[in-house]
């Protein structure tokens, strides 16, 4: 990397999985802080939003720790952040989960429920079609396998923000790079080494 990045901050609203992206960011010696403090957030050089349950849920939580509005801002001054699952989903402008519950708005679209008649939730291994070349899939071949659990998809309205696609009853964003946010709908801390090389390439975006 051409720079150590100083402080890498994990977004805590009160959902698990966050010892898995701890972990996976440690092997690259890195220390990152789990964090539920919106001025933390904001200090750091990068920032990750795993996302865990439901939308609603994780939108109250978010709000009421003001969490809301930092993940904005980090957006607005293109600050690294990567999303994963339910934050994926946070990021577009509404949901259907639980009805119908607003989200943070940043990328105009809605979140579905994956199509009936399928298996659900969308739990396991499936491939990932790159969309556009980025630095973002480097040393990942295309139609790579990553493991997925979610029952709803993110539907962005403009799809040159959809990067991956994935087919599960129909293609859905798999992957979403707008800038310098990015985002998955699987989790690459479980995703074996394919998963630890796209955390290795967001930090090396991340130190440009």
């Amino acid at each position: 990397m051409s720079k150590q990045l100083k402080k890498i901050a994990i977004i805590d609203y009160g959902a698990g999985n966050l010892g898995s992206v701890v972990n996976a960011l440690k092997k690259f010696g890195y220390a990152p802080k789990i964090t539920d403090t919106a001025s933390e957030v904001l200090k750091a050089d990068a920032v990750f939003f795993p996302g865990d349950g439901a939308a609603g849920a994780t939108m109250a939580s978010l709000e009421a720790s003001g969490m809301a509005d930092a993940i904005k801002t980090l957006v607005e001054k293109r600050r690294p952040l990567f999303a994963i699952c339910v934050g994926l989903q946070a990021l577009l402008s509404s949901t259907e989960e639980g009805g119908e519950y607003n989200c943070l708005g940043i990328v105009p679209g809605k979140v579905r429920k994956l199509p009936a008649g399928l298996k659900i939730p969308h739990m396991g291994w499936n491939q990932v079609k790159q969309q556009f070349r980025h630095a973002f899939f480097t040393d990942i071949p295309d139609n790579t396998n990553f493991y997925f659990v979610h029952s709803y998809y993110a539907d962005p309205f403009d799809r040159s923000v959809v990067a991956g696609s994935t087919d599960y009853g129909l293609p859905f964003c798999s992957v979403l790079i707008r800038d310098n946010l990015f985002a998955t709908q699987f989790h690459p801390e479980k995703s074996g080494e394919p998963g630890l090389q796209m955390y290795s390439n967001f930090l090396k975006i991340a130190c440009l």
